[in-house]
C-alpha cells in the first residue's frame, strides 16, 4: 500500500493497541489517543504522534530513554509537564525536548479540558527506557518494545 502525501491529522486513525505497556502499567494509560502520523507515511527514523489527554490521562510513566531523543510540541490545551521535581505547566504553542539519557519526564493532563500535543521521537536501535518511579525497564529490539522488572524477571 503507498503512503498517502498529506491528510488532516485528526483524521489519521488512532492507535489500535493503547500502549506496549504491561498490565498493571497499562492501565493507567487511560484516556491517552495516540494517532501515529510518521507510520502513515512510512518514517522510519523519527515517529510523531498526535497525541490526546483526556482530563486526568498522563502520557506514560515517568520515564527516560537511554539514545532516543524526544520533543514535544503542545497545539491545544494545557498539561503539566513533570521533569524529575520539577512542574511545568505547557500551554498551545509551547514545546519541551528531552535528549536521551537526560531528565526523566512524562506530561498530566490535570485540566478539564482534553490537552492535544505532537510528539516526536527518533527510532534509535537498541534504546532501553528507565522508569524511575516504576519495576519496568524498556528495550527496543527488532520486534519492537519488550519489558521487564528491574531485577530481570519478566512480566
Amino acid at each position: 500500500m503507498q503512503s498517502p502525501i498529506a491528510i488532516r491529522a485528526t483524521e489519521a486513525p488512532a492507535r489500535t493497541k493503547p500502549t506496549n505497556y504491561p498490565e498493571p502499567f497499562a492501565s493507567r494509560m487511560r484516556g491517552r489517543t495516540k494517532r501515529p502520523l510518521g507510520d502513515l507515511f512510512g518514517l522510519s527514523n523519527f515517529g510523531v504522534n498526535l497525541t490526546t489527554l483526556e482530563p486526568g490521562a498522563v502520557s506514560a510513566l515517568q520515564h527516560r530513554h537511554s539514545r532516543q531523543d524526544e520533543f514535544v510540541y503542545v497545539l491545544e490545551g494545557e498539561a503539566v509537564l513533570v521533569a524529575g521535581n520539577t512542574e511545568t505547566v505547557l500551554g498551545p504553542s509551547m514545546c519541551a525536548g528531552f535528549k536521551a539519557g537526560g531528565i526523566s519526564h512524562h506530561l498530566e493532563n490535570r485540566s478539564e479540558a482534553p490537552v492535544t500535543y505532537l510528539e516526536v521521537g527518533d527510532r534509535t536501535k537498541g534504546d532501553e527506557v528507565s522508569y524511575p518511579a516504576d519495576d519496568l525497564v524498556g528495550e527496543l529490539g527488532p520486534q519492537g518494545w519488550a519489558f521487564r522488572r528491574k531485577d530481570g524477571s519478566p512480566y
